[in-house]
Protein backbone atom coordinates (compact mmCIF):
# COMPACT_ATOMS: atom_id res chain seq x y z
CA UNK A 1 0.00 0.00 0.00
CA UNK A 2 1.21 3.45 -1.27
CA UNK A 3 0.35 6.74 0.94
CA UNK A 4 0.77 10.16 1.77
CA UNK A 5 2.31 10.95 5.04
CA UNK A 6 0.92 13.74 7.26
CA UNK A 7 3.05 16.42 5.02
CA UNK A 8 1.35 15.07 1.87
CA UNK A 9 4.35 13.82 0.58
CA UNK A 10 3.70 10.24 -1.40
CA UNK A 11 6.17 7.44 -2.22
CA UNK A 12 7.88 7.83 -5.80
CA UNK A 13 8.17 4.23 -6.75
CA UNK A 14 9.71 2.81 -10.06
CA UNK A 15 7.26 0.65 -12.36
CA UNK A 16 10.37 -1.71 -12.53
CA UNK A 17 10.51 -2.17 -8.96
CA UNK A 18 8.18 -5.08 -6.55
CA UNK A 19 5.88 -3.66 -3.78
CA UNK A 20 4.10 -6.87 -1.89
CA UNK A 21 0.55 -5.90 -1.68
CA UNK A 22 0.61 -6.34 2.18
CA UNK A 23 3.60 -3.60 2.30
CA UNK A 24 3.21 -0.19 3.59
CA UNK A 25 5.04 2.61 1.76
CA UNK A 26 4.51 5.75 3.70
CA UNK A 27 5.66 9.05 2.74
CA UNK A 28 8.87 10.76 1.45
CA UNK A 29 9.54 7.38 -0.25
CA UNK A 30 12.39 6.80 -3.05
CA UNK A 31 11.91 3.17 -4.18
CA UNK A 32 14.52 2.98 -7.63
CA UNK A 33 14.32 0.26 -10.19
CA UNK A 34 14.55 -3.33 -9.64
CA UNK A 35 14.09 -3.30 -5.65
CA UNK A 36 11.78 -6.31 -4.23
CA UNK A 37 9.97 -5.17 -1.20
CA UNK A 38 8.57 -8.18 0.94
CA UNK A 39 5.36 -8.90 2.47
CA UNK A 40 4.42 -7.08 5.77
CA UNK A 41 7.53 -4.60 5.41
CA UNK A 42 7.15 -0.79 6.46
CA UNK A 43 8.93 2.26 4.77
CA UNK A 44 7.66 4.99 6.60
CA UNK A 45 8.96 8.90 6.18
CA UNK A 46 6.54 10.81 8.16
CA UNK A 47 8.62 12.36 10.74
CA UNK A 48 9.58 16.02 10.32
CA UNK A 49 12.81 17.96 12.11
CA UNK A 50 12.15 21.33 14.03
CA UNK A 51 11.99 23.21 11.32
CA UNK A 52 9.71 21.20 9.73
CA UNK A 53 12.21 19.31 7.07
CA UNK A 54 12.50 15.93 5.86
CA UNK A 55 15.05 13.97 4.06
CA UNK A 56 14.00 11.23 2.14
CA UNK A 57 14.04 7.01 2.82
CA UNK A 58 15.59 6.03 -0.66
CA UNK A 59 16.06 2.47 -2.02
CA UNK A 60 18.43 2.31 -4.42
CA UNK A 61 18.17 -0.03 -7.48
CA UNK A 62 18.67 -3.72 -7.64
CA UNK A 63 18.19 -4.16 -3.65
CA UNK A 64 15.92 -6.29 -1.55
CA UNK A 65 13.62 -5.50 1.47
CA UNK A 66 12.74 -8.77 2.40
CA UNK A 67 9.29 -9.72 5.05
CA UNK A 68 8.29 -7.80 8.25
CA UNK A 69 11.47 -5.39 7.09
CA UNK A 70 10.94 -1.76 9.01
CA UNK A 71 12.85 1.78 7.60
CA UNK A 72 11.93 4.34 9.37
CA UNK A 73 13.39 7.92 10.32
CA UNK A 74 13.92 10.06 13.43
CA UNK A 75 12.30 13.56 12.96
CA UNK A 76 12.88 13.69 9.13
CA UNK A 77 16.74 12.55 8.95
CA UNK A 78 17.90 10.47 6.04
CA UNK A 79 18.18 7.00 5.35
CA UNK A 80 19.89 5.96 2.38
CA UNK A 81 19.83 2.07 1.13
CA UNK A 82 22.71 1.47 -1.83
CA UNK A 83 22.70 -1.07 -4.61
CA UNK A 84 22.45 -4.67 -4.54
CA UNK A 85 21.82 -4.62 -0.77
CA UNK A 86 20.00 -7.59 1.46
CA UNK A 87 17.72 -6.28 4.40
CA UNK A 88 16.42 -9.93 5.78
CA UNK A 89 13.44 -10.46 7.67
CA UNK A 90 12.51 -8.78 10.31
CA UNK A 91 15.43 -6.38 10.28
CA UNK A 92 14.91 -2.62 11.06
CA UNK A 93 16.80 0.30 9.91
CA UNK A 94 16.23 3.49 11.88
CA UNK A 95 17.48 6.77 10.60
CA UNK A 96 19.65 8.20 10.83
CA UNK A 97 21.59 6.18 8.77
CA UNK A 98 23.69 5.27 5.46
CA UNK A 99 23.93 1.11 4.20
CA UNK A 100 26.03 1.54 0.97
CA UNK A 101 25.88 -0.71 -1.55
CA UNK A 102 26.46 -5.00 -1.74
CA UNK A 103 25.69 -5.06 2.33
CA UNK A 104 23.96 -8.34 3.59
CA UNK A 105 21.69 -7.17 6.92
CA UNK A 106 20.95 -10.55 8.47
CA UNK A 107 17.64 -11.57 10.22
CA UNK A 108 16.22 -9.50 13.23
CA UNK A 109 18.86 -6.87 13.08
CA UNK A 110 18.76 -3.69 13.88
CA UNK A 111 20.87 -0.53 12.49
CA UNK A 112 20.33 3.21 13.96
CA UNK A 113 22.66 5.91 13.64
CA UNK A 114 25.50 4.36 11.38
CA UNK A 115 26.64 4.31 8.13
CA UNK A 116 27.63 0.79 6.81
CA UNK A 117 29.86 0.74 4.42
CA UNK A 118 29.84 -1.23 1.19
CA UNK A 119 30.17 -4.77 1.35
CA UNK A 120 29.62 -5.28 4.65
CA UNK A 121 27.82 -8.28 6.31
CA UNK A 122 26.11 -8.02 9.16
CA UNK A 123 24.60 -11.46 10.24
CA UNK A 124 21.39 -12.47 12.21
CA UNK A 125 20.73 -10.80 15.34
CA UNK A 126 23.01 -8.02 15.15
CA UNK A 127 22.45 -4.23 17.21
CA UNK A 128 24.62 -1.84 15.04
CA UNK A 129 23.83 1.72 17.23
CA UNK A 130 26.40 4.55 17.12
CA UNK A 131 29.06 3.49 14.98
CA UNK A 132 30.24 3.22 11.54
CA UNK A 133 30.95 0.17 9.73
CA UNK A 134 34.12 0.29 7.41
CA UNK A 135 34.04 -1.20 3.89
CA UNK A 136 33.56 -5.17 3.63
CA UNK A 137 33.48 -6.05 7.66
CA UNK A 138 31.92 -9.15 8.79
CA UNK A 139 29.79 -9.21 11.72
CA UNK A 140 28.99 -12.01 13.34
CA UNK A 141 25.52 -13.28 14.01
CA UNK A 142 24.42 -11.93 17.88
CA UNK A 143 27.05 -9.19 17.91
CA UNK A 144 26.40 -5.69 19.72
CA UNK A 145 27.99 -2.53 18.25
CA UNK A 146 27.93 0.14 20.09
CA UNK A 147 30.05 3.74 20.15
CA UNK A 148 32.73 1.96 22.24
CA UNK A 149 32.91 -1.08 20.40
CA UNK A 150 36.14 -2.25 19.30
CA UNK A 151 36.26 -3.11 15.60
CA UNK A 152 39.82 -4.68 15.41
CA UNK A 153 37.69 -7.54 16.98
CA UNK A 154 35.66 -7.81 13.71
CA UNK A 155 36.86 -9.56 10.49
CA UNK A 156 37.03 -8.84 7.03
CA UNK A 157 33.83 -10.64 4.93
CA UNK A 158 35.36 -14.01 3.65
CA UNK A 159 34.69 -14.66 -0.15
CA UNK A 160 32.00 -17.73 0.71
CA UNK A 161 30.13 -14.68 2.43
CA UNK A 162 29.80 -12.45 -0.60
CA UNK A 163 28.71 -14.90 -2.92
CA UNK A 164 25.59 -15.96 -0.59
CA UNK A 165 24.77 -12.13 -0.67
CA UNK A 166 25.13 -12.03 -4.00
CA UNK A 167 22.98 -15.14 -4.45
CA UNK A 168 20.29 -13.76 -2.09
CA UNK A 169 20.19 -10.43 -4.53
CA UNK A 170 19.90 -12.91 -7.72
CA UNK A 171 17.28 -14.80 -6.32
CA UNK A 172 15.41 -11.69 -5.40
CA UNK A 173 15.68 -10.13 -8.82
CA UNK A 174 14.00 -13.73 -10.03
CA UNK A 175 10.77 -12.63 -7.56
CA UNK A 176 10.12 -9.00 -8.73
CA UNK A 177 9.42 -10.56 -12.67
CA UNK A 178 7.58 -13.71 -11.14
CA UNK A 179 5.08 -11.74 -9.05
CA UNK A 180 5.12 -9.02 -11.20
CA UNK A 181 3.91 -11.86 -13.76
CA UNK A 182 1.68 -13.40 -11.36
CA UNK A 183 0.15 -9.85 -10.76
CA UNK A 184 -0.29 -9.48 -14.64
CA UNK A 185 -2.65 -12.16 -14.67
CA UNK A 186 -4.91 -12.02 -12.06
Amino acid sequence: MLRKNPSGLSPDVSTKAFIDPTAIICGHVIIEDNVFVGPYAVIRADEVDAAGHMEPIIIQRDSNIQDGVVIHSKSGAAVTIGQRTSIAHRSIIHGPCKVGDDVFIGFNSVVFRAHIHDRCVIRHNCVIDGLDLPFKLHVPPMTHIGPDFDLNQIEQVPPDYSSFSESVVAANHGLIEGYKKIANEL
